[in-house]
């Protein structure tokens, strides 16, 4: 079931949106070699904690994982693809991040990520990356009343293919409100006018996934949560969440 938002109900959604990004913001400031993703989901932490957040990622526990996710940020990197745990590992020069994280502010629910690299990137990298926000930019600008979910997908979907990238099979964007996970599923890549209709009033997360090595398959680690590119290849996740207005997309989760 797909719910509705009110016009206050969006700009309550905003102020989560925002604490998501300024969290983000201080995970991309910080990430530097030497620094381990542990120390990265404290300072997210700091940011939640300050603002009066809580967190949809700490301890989110759905049925196929082993155990609760132990962090309020996800952090993927190189050949992580989404839902990196935390941990001690320091950071190299070089290495591509993915940083994914929410925010819980007055019971609505924001979701974004970014990818970048750690130091001087390298230009295959580069050019995953740039290729992510496109893809990104994409999915948002079909966003619009009038339009279907297929047309999100789709828009994705022709960016990641035309420049060569796999798109992860079975993972994608989703609803967003109360919960980090509601209706309807947003693919990366679809069929235009196809799928749910979009009105007025939905909220969407928007999460393009691209791997650099081409293919699609990829496997889950002994985590239990990490998801990695079967090929080892780079990866890179981009998103937002997007309210669906009469005036267009409106970005939630913008600074």
């Amino acid at each position: 079931m797909v719910e509705i938002k009110t016009d206050a109900t969006l700009l309550a959604m905003r102020e989560a949106g925002r604490v998501v990004a300024q969290a983000l913001a201080a995970v991309r400031e910080k990430a530097a070699p030497g620094v381990t993703p542990a120390e990265l989901d404290r300072a997210a932490r700091e940011v939640l904690a300050g603002a009066g957040a809580g967190s949809p990622f700490l301890d989110y526990h759905p049925e196929w994982a082993p155990v609760p996710f132990p962090a309020v940020v996800c952090l993927s990197v190189n050949d992580a693809i989404v839902h990196g745990v935390p941990d001690g590992t320091r950071l190299a020069d070089g290495d591509l991040v993915s940083a994914d994280c929410g925010a819980v502010l007055n019971g609505w629910v924001g979701d974004a990520a970014v990818s970048f690299t750690v130091g001087r990137a390298r230009p295959e990298d580069a050019r995953l990356i740039d290729t992510a926000y496109e893809a990104l930019e994409a999915g948002i600008a079909a966003a619009r009343v009038g339009n279907r979910v297929g047309d999100i997908a789709h828009a994705i979907g022709r960016v990641c293919r035309r420049a060569g990238y796999g798109i992860p099979d079975g993972l994608g964007g989703h609803g967003v409100g109360r919960t980090m996970h509601e209706d309807p599923g947003v693919p990366n890549e679809g069929r235009p006018g196809r799928g749910m209709p979009l009105r007025h009033g939905m909220v969407l997360a928007i999460e393009p996934m691209l791997i650099g090595g081409g293919r699609d398959d990829h496997y889950t680690a002994r985590d239990g949560w990490t998801i990695r590119t079967l090929d080892g290849s780079r990866a890179a996740h981009t998103e937002h969440t997007v309210a669906i207005t009469d005036e267009g997309p409106r970005i939630l989760t913008a600074l």
